[in-house]
């Protein structure tokens, strides 16, 4: 798979901003909130991160091309539309790991990818209590 993150996997006009903040489901994070509006195209990412969250270039950069490297493992996954992303001011402290395991929550939430499975240590048909099987027989005896 390519590295490059083509523009055809972009949204790019202030058009095309405009009509996904209007139209679109929104979930928000105390680091980012999502704007997602179901398209036919491919999925698209767009981000804004002002000088609010960060007066650096290099912090808000830092944010971009984590939220971008997430995107791009994930894009197969994803429904069509369009996604974007609106960084917090508390994104500006939050590590790399951070902002990519809460795309990921914001994306899980608002329905764009299946939840995680739960994890344990037993099967679920082991662990539920419902069934007859897994009750032990008292002794007739």
């Amino acid at each position: 798979m390519s590295a490059a993150f083509p523009r055809h996997a972009r949204v790019r006009t202030g058009a095309e901003y405009a009509r996904v903040f209007e139209q679109s489901r929104r979930c928000a994070d105390p680091l980012l909130s999502l704007h997602w509006l179901a398209g036919e195209h491919p999925a698209r990412l767009g981000m804004a991160v002002s000088r609010k969250v960060d007066t650096r270039a290099v912090g808000r950069n830092r944010i971009k091309r984590q939220l971008r490297e997430q995107f791009r493992s994930l894009r197969p996954q994803l429904p069509a539309g369009d996604y974007v992303v609106v960084a917090r001011p508390a994104a500006r402290t939050a590590s790399n790991a951070q902002l990519r395991e809460t795309f990921v929550r914001v994306l899980v939430r608002a329905g764009a990818l299946p939840p995680t499975p739960a994890v344990g240590t037993m099967p679920a048909a082991l662990n539920s209590l419902s069934s007859p099987s897994t009750t032990p027989e008292p002794d007739a005896g």
